[in-house]
């Protein structure tokens, strides 16, 4: 793994991921940082000294295990405490968390681990099994206790794993390492517009970057309570807020999965003050009643300025990131209450951004482009796609600008507003998902000459995944349930988010230039 230029002189010189924590354990000891709240079972809080303390012990267990700087480690965990832990471990041993989404199958698990070459894993009761069949090279593997608070699934732990309490071992044994911020920290797979997913390499300082410019963005202070319910293995839960309340010293509230109906108790009873949105969440809370004594003073979404401020009485800050940012490339000032409605900010401090026409040239206000961003690689963009170079040097243009995939309408006032995105990626229920992953997977199913996946509205999951078959003589030729044996796969070889809501067989498929499938026309016909 390259090291990319860059100055000897940034913002975390003297400074990684280990020795921020350290710094935090020293001068706000007794704070209360991590604070777990399960569905069942009794919640527990850390504070900053006792959480460094845990780390510590838990990398100790690591390095009894063999585990190496540069080494990566599989955690495949729903939200809870272990997930927090193992992951700041890892990082004080030097050697690499790889977060993988708890929805994934055995064959979507079983490319992370290879692409990866991860040496160990661990995760919790209900997927122990499968992570144990889909990563088939692991030299150990640890299973949590309880399934995030809950009791194992079946009523029985995972018998031929360890338990991660065995991972505690003697603070002495690993002490802190010499300062490396561009060592390699994180792994996050992504959906590209590839039909696999890549695994986006954060260094500690992409980290520490992450942690510093969300909390400045989201003007965060020591005495902030930052509700978690995002997955932790998602950008948004792990940089957004857990990096960024890390950063300034504040605590965070973790919760298994949204709640609806958990989310103002939990709220009041913390006195929490911030919180990431996302429609599906901000929708399932119309429901509820408001509570007219919540402490809640900002939350962050897609957009700003929501008709539904009023409602929930919150200011919401607009923002558009991607796991390759680290932070928000645009966000809006929390301070402004009048930017335009549902727009996403404008350029954040420390990226530059264009918006351009497909020829490359800059747009006007009012028009609408293609997205991108330039930053550092390793610093304030992601290092580079694991074991992957083509696809990083393709995702950068000439100039060094990261191609987002994205389109957005640059407004008169230097505002940016969401337009659409990639047409071959879906987003489905906060989760994003590349068309031609699911097209990879029908293409297995015989008789099939051709498909195509597109998204569909949905008022809850913002978009779902539709699939159009193409087969000579259309539906009267088509094999006996075909349609079946297309979900069938799908659901084999993709997470649940990622399997066809509907599927048409058809005789014929609308075609643009070069012969291409003219996706927007499906895309039409199910509007």
């Amino acid at each position: 793994m390259t090291v990319p230029s860059l100055p000897s002189v940034h913002p975390f010189s003297g400074l990684d991921v280990p020795h921020h924590v350290a710094a935090l354990a020293q001068h706000r000891g007794s704070h209360p940082f991590l604070v777990w709240e399960p569905f069942e079972g009794e919640g527990k809080t850390w504070s900053y000294a006792a959480f460094y303390n845990d780390v510590r012990q838990i990398a100790a267990g690591l390095q009894a295990r063999g585990v190496k700087k540069g080494e990566r480690v599989l955690i495949h965990l729903d939200n809870c405490p272990e997930s927090i832990l193992a992951w700041y471990a890892c990082a004080h041993l030097g050697a690499v968390a790889v977060t993988t989404n708890a929805r994934s199958v055995l064959a979507e698990l079983a490319y992370y681990a290879e692409n990866a070459e991860v040496v160990g894993a661990i995760t919790q009761p209900k997927f122990a099994a499968l992570v144990k069949e889909a990563c088939a090279g692991l030299r150990w593997l640890v299973v949590t206790e309880t399934d995030n608070g809950d009791a194992p699934s079946g009523g029985e732990t995972f018998v031929e794993g360890t338990c991660f309490s065995s991972l505690y071992g003697d603070v002495d044994a690993v002490p802190l390492r010499a300062v490396e911020p561009f060592l390699p920290v994180g792994v996050q797979y992504t959906s590209g517009t590839t039909s696999r997913p890549k695994g986006v390499v954060w260094t500690h300082a992409n980290a520490l970057w992450g942690g510093k410019l969300c909390a400045a963005h989201e003007t965060l202070t020591p005495d902030d309570v930052h509700l978690v319910y995002l997955p932790l293995f998602h950008t948004n839960a792990q940089s957004y807020s857990v990096l960024a309340s890390l950063w300034v010293g504040a605590t965070i509230v973790v919760q298994p999965r949204f709640s609806a109906s958990r989310f103002w108790p939990v709220s009041l009873k913390h006195k929490c003050t911030w919180t990431s949105m996302v429609p599906f969440c901000l929708k399932a809370l119309m429901a509820q009643d408001v509570p007219a004594d919540h402490f809640y003073r900002l939350w962050g979404n897609g957009v700003a300025n929501l008709p539904t401020d009023a409602h929930f009485g919150v200011t919401t800050m607009g923002w558009w990131g991607m796991t390759e940012t680290i932070t928000h490339g645009t966000v809006s000032n929390p301070y402004d209450k009048t930017p335009p409605p549902m727009t996403m900010g404008k350029p954040a401090v420390g990226y530059e951004i264009a918006v351009t026409r497909d020829d490359g040239t800059p747009v006007a206000p009012g028009e609408t482009g293609n997205l991108l961003i330039k930053g550092i690689p390793g610093l304030s963009l992601f290092l580079e796609y694991l074991n992957n170079p083509k696809a990083t040097a393709e995702s950068f243009d000439a100039d060094g600008y990261f191609i987002t995939g994205d389109k957005v309408t640059l407004l008169e006032n230097g505002f940016l507003q969401f337009a659409d995105r990639d047409k071959d990626m879906l987003k489905v229920g906060g989760e994003n998902v590349a068309a031609s992953e699911v097209e990879r997977v029908i293409m297995t199913v015989p008789g099939i000459a051709e498909c195509a996946v597109v998204a569909k509205k949905d008022p809850m999951l913002d978009e779902v995944p539709v699939a159009f078959l193409l087969v000579p003589g259309g539906e009267a030729s088509a094999p006996a349930g075909l349609a079946d044996q297309v979900v069938t796969a799908c659901t084999r070889e993709l997470a649940n988010f990622k399997v066809p809501r509907e599927i048409f067989i058809v005789d014929a498929l609308p075609r643009s230039t070069l012969e291409k499938i003219a996706k927007a026309e499906l895309r039409k016909r199910l509007d």
